[in-house]
Formats: structure tokens, C-alpha cells, sequence
């Protein structure tokens, strides 16, 4: 297993190395310009590949221009292009919204702090691009390939102003565990290192504010806890038998893991003392494609997971387990992020668009496809849109960052459906099925489930 890893460290990403086999670098480039804005008349358009306006190279008359989100015509379609940014430097691989901030992460190494459409700030790390960012505070945590986390604090006094203020596990720490050798595991064969560092690219980081835990995904098949406090290294779960692509903590002490072995876990978290314990609750899948993206939504009651083979299934939680409840259909490459908000779902895919379904429920709709995209769709971001909160309509803001060095904003509200892009959507209604769930003790039982053609278990 461990030579299959290092096979796919050949690319940034193995779970897009099937799907960008058949295209190039100069289908992912764009013109060179740092950002544009949509006009109104533009606005409501649902796909803008194609469109002679957005792909003329003089469709760049400043290198930063911003359409306040006030100026937009309230008659026209909710849901559409507001702007784009672009560095031509590097892919987008991570995003994360704070305010009126957006930062995003890329193979440059630079992460950029971008406001209202325009470069705001930027700072630099010595090496591993940029795979997952998060913000505590005034704290900024960046995961990076060559397996570290580093911590970056804004200044109180000029929020442009960005200072390095340490790494995950300190040097403190990494000292102290060397001097035992019963600190040091088993990475790979004939290799050893320290349970508190990761031994392969960090994938994902997810913050548990409540708890003060920050926790780390990697490709070195573990799960990291740290206590956001003191920089400490709490916990190293052994969690998959390969790469760990996605985590994500729940408030009710609940932390989902996915991964490339094709299994999604959740874990329960106990405290004890100053320290944490999570245990194996359950296993709800065990198929053969890879787990490549997580979300739960904000109460903890659904958990979404894509997969490499396009599809977004989910699982509903109750009193005593998580159950089955259906999957969606709407991308024909692998699913690469995932994001909810409000009784919205958006999922970013391969195949360079970006599904909204809304939930009623346990009924998903397609409200629409928003594409524009000349590269898969590596990571979102989504805040709420405070300025038209009030209106019927509520709204959200939607940043998507992608292979093709742009970062695309979107509005979005959870009203409007677009019938010529309607997605499919197929779980437990008429036809009942069953799929195949591994328990934590290993043995499998039987649930009702989706389209029998569609499961993977």
C-alpha cells in the first residue's frame, strides 16, 4: 500500500490524475488578468463558456474591478457569475472565507487574501503548495504538501499584514518526543518518524472552535488533534488503510473521515482530562471508488460524501446511528469539494461545474449547474450575503477555486431552479434496495438504501 502512495505522489493530487489524463495545460489557462466582474447583463447567465464577451482576451480593461453586490438587478435569475479572480501562478487548491475576506492556496506556495473582488494582502511559505487553509480568529491555519501546518497570525492593527507565528508540531515539541523512542511509528517500510508529524502531504484541516481542536487529514493514512492553545499534538489516529482525503468535526462530538480506500468513518470524541480519545462508532461505506470529499451540515444530522466516481451520497443521523438516505446524480467526473449551507448542497466537480441542490427534508432538488470553469473544480467556500439577508430571498455567496488558476464568485439563492440544467437525483422513494454498511467491530449489515445500480458497497 505504502508504494501506491508514493506512486501518487507524482501528482499534487491522485484523485485527479484520472480525470486531467486527457487534457492539457492550455485547456486550465485563462487570459491574463488579475480579476473581473460580471456586468448586469451577464448576471444571469448559467453557463459563460462559449460566451464571445467572457472569453475575449480585451474583456480586461483593468486589472481589478468589483460589482457591488447592491448594483445587481433584483429582476433578474438569482443564481450566477458575479466575478473572477486570477493569478496566472499556480492551480487553486484551497479556499476559506471569513467577512469580506477570501483566501485562497495555491501550487505557487503564495496564499493571497483577497476584498470586494480585489488582491487585498499575500504571504509566502518556504515549500508544500497550499492544500487546505483555515481561519480561527486571528489565526490562520495553511496544510501543505511536504506535510506541515503552519500558523500565520493577522496583525490587530492592519488586517493586510500577515506573520508566520509557528508550525504544527512546534520544534518544542518535535525535541522533547525524539528523546523517546517509543515516540516513533512505523511510516513506511524501514522508515520511522515521530506520531506527531505527519509523513505525507496534510489534505484537510477542520476546526472544532467549541472545543479549541483544530484536526488534520493526510495522506500518511492518520488523523492529527491539536489543541489550538498551546500548539499541542493531542492525538494520531491510525484511521485508513490509504490516503485520508477528507475530516470534518461536528459539534456533537462526532469527527467524519474519508478516504481513498473508499470507506467513510465516524468517530466518536471523548475527553479525557486534558486529553481526547476518539473511538471507531461506525463505518457507513465500504466501497471500491475513493472518498475524495466531506460535508456535514450545521446541526450534524447529515453528512454528505463524494466519491471518485462522480456521485454525492448521503447519511442521515439519529438518536442511536446514522442511516442511509439516497444519493445524488449530478457530475459525470469525480466530485473533488463539497460544501453546505442554509438547506443548500454544493458539490465541485472534475467534470468543471458546480451542482446546488437545495434540501426539503430527505428530497434534494437541483436548483441549478453553475458553470464557467475551464478546470475541475478543486475547492468551495460559501458566506452568507449579510447586504440582501432580509430580502424573501435569501442568498449566498459562493467561492470556487479551480485547476484552471481562477477563483469564480457566485450568487446564489435557494429559491431559483434552473429547468435546463436540472440534475438527477435518485434515493429511497419506490425502490428499495440494499447497501452494504461495515460496523465497527467489521461485520457488515444490510440498510435500505438508493438505486440498487448505483451502490458501490
Amino acid at each position: 500500500m505504502f508504494a501506491e502512495a508514493d506512486n501518487n505522489m507524482m501528482h499534487p493530487d491522485p484523485n485527479l490524475s484520472s480525470a486531467m489524463t486527457d487534457q492539457t495545460e492550455d485547456e486550465y489557462g485563462l487570459r491574463n488578468s488579475s480579476a473581473s466582474a460580471v456586468g448586469t447583463g451577464m448576471y444571469g447567465r448559467m453557463s459563460c463558456e462559449g460566451s464571445p464577451v467572457m472569453m475575449s482576451p480585451w474583456n480586461q480593461a483593468s486589472p481589478f474591478t468589483q460589482t457591488e453586490w447592491s448594483n445587481v438587478d433584483e429582476n433578474l435569475p438569482q443564481n450566477g457569475l458575479i466575478g473572477s479572480l486570477v493569478r496566472e501562478e499556480g492551480h487553486i487548491y484551497s479556499l476559506a472565507a471569513t467577512k469580506d475576506l477570501l483566501y485562497t492556496g495555491s501550487d505557487s506556495k503564495n496564499i493571497r487574501v483577497w476584498k470586494n473582488l480585489k488582491e487585498f494582502s499575500a504571504f509566502k511559505c518556504n515549500s508544500g503548495l497550499v492544500k487546505a487553509i483555515v481561519i480561527s480568529g486571528e489565526k490562520i491555519f495553511t496544510g501543505h504538501q511536504d506535510g506541515k501546518i503552519r500558523v500565520w497570525k493577522v496583525s490587530p492593527k492592519n488586517q493586510s499584514s500577515h506573520k508566520r507565528s509557528g508550525t504544527l508540531p512546534t520544534l518544542k515539541d518535535i525535541f522533547k518526543a525524539s528523546l523517546k523512542p517509543s515516540n516513533y511509528v512505523e511510516v513506511k517500510k524501514n522508515r520511522t518518524a515521530l506520531w506527531i508529524k505527519h509523513a505525507d502531504a496534510v489534505s484537510c484541516l477542520s476546526l472544532n472552535e467549541e472545543q479549541g481542536l483544530l484536526y488534520s487529514a493526510s495522506w500518511d493514512r492518520t488523523i492529527k488533534v491539536w489543541r489550538i492553545s498551546d500548539s499541542k499534538c493531542l492525538e494520531s489516529i491510525p484511521a485508513h488503510d490509504d490516503a485520508v482525503n477528507s475530516v470534518v468535526s461536528t459539534t456533537e462530538a462526532i469527527v467524519f473521515s474519508g478516504s481513498a480506500d473508499g470507506t467513510v468513518k465516524a468517530w466518536k470524541r471523548e475527553q479525557q482530562g486534558k486529553h481526547t480519545k476518539h473511538t471507531l462508532m461506525q463505518t457507513l461505506t465500504k466501497q471500491e471508488t475513493a472518498i475524495t470529499a466531506l460535508a456535514v451540515n450545521k446541526n450534524g444530522t447529515a453528512v454528505y460524501f463524494g466519491s471518485s466516481d462522480g456521485l454525492v451520497n448521503f447519511w442521515e443521523r439519529d438518536q442511536k446511528q446514522l442511516n442511509y438516505g439516497g444519493v445524488l446524480e449530478g457530475h459525470k467526473l469525480a466530485v473533488l469539494c463539497l460544501e453546505v449551507a442554509g438547506s443548500l448542497v454544493f458539490s465541485g466537480s472534475a467534470d468543471k461545474t458546480i451542482c446546488v441542490w437545495k434540501r426539503d427534508g430527505n428530497i434534494h432538488t437541483c436548483l441549478s449547474v453553475l458553470t464557467g470553469h475551464t478546470g475541475p473544480v478543486k475547492c468551495l467556500a460559501v458566506e452568507e450575503n449579510l447586504e440582501v439577508s432580509e430580502r424573501k430571498d435569501h442568498k449566498w455567496i459562493v467561492y470556487s477555486g479551480s485547476l484552471d488558476k481562477s477563483v469564480k464568485v457566485w450568487g446564489v439563492s435557494e429559491s431559483f431552479i434552473d429547468m435546463n440544467n436540472m440534475c438527477t437525483m435518485q434515493q429511497q422513494q419506490h425502490v428499495i434496495s440494499h447497501s452494504e454498511v461495515v460496523m465497527s467491530d467489521g461485520s457488515f449489515s444490510s440498510s435500505a438504501g438508493g438505486a440498487s445500480s448505483h451502490q458501490r458497497g
